[in-house]
């Protein structure tokens, strides 16, 4: 039996496999007539490493992802969707994404990209997508690009 969803989440981090993900998440939230929350966890631990860290940074940064978020929605609503919006987050994109997002916007359905790390970061620390998909208490959908898909064929 197929599962109707009524909030999907798409976090996008400007990687390929994010854009890939967020067009499919697109194509199910019409399909669903679903609500779509596009999130973006901009990781502060990055920030508290750094010496000389001046607030303003994070403004630019939070600016240049709010501008991003924008295009974004802009997109989902000309593509059709009508229930659309945006956030902006703070703190360690895998809990973040898993836990507080999940409960806030009663998410039923997160579509997220298979990786945006480099394979050594993935190494140490773990994909984003492999955490989320354990620790989500809602169902998960990995979007792999195409050559991923390719080479595992």
């Amino acid at each position: 039996m197929l599962k109707d969803y009524n909030q999907i989440m798409i976090p996008v981090d400007g990687s390929n496999n994010s854009k890939l993900a967020f067009n499919k998440a697109i194509e199910v939230a019409k399909r669903n007539h679903a609500n779509l929350n596009i999130v973006h966890v901009i990781d502060t631990r990055s920030f508290t490493n750094l010496a000389n860290f001046d607030s303003s940074m994070l403004d630019d940064v939070t600016s240049r992802v709010k501008k991003t978020l924008e295009e974004y929605l802009q997109k989902a609503k000309d593509a059709g969707v009508e229930n659309v919006d945006y956030s902006i987050e703070y703190g360690a994109p895998k809990s973040v994404i898993a836990r507080e997002l999940v409960d806030r916007f009663n998410t039923d359905l997160i579509i997220i990209g298979a990786n945006g790390q480099s394979a050594a970061e993935r190494l140490l620390i773990g994909s984003v997508a492999s955490y989320v998909t354990r620790v989500a208490a809602c169902d998960v959908l990995i979007v792999k690009s195409d050559l991923e898909n390719k080479v595992e064929k």
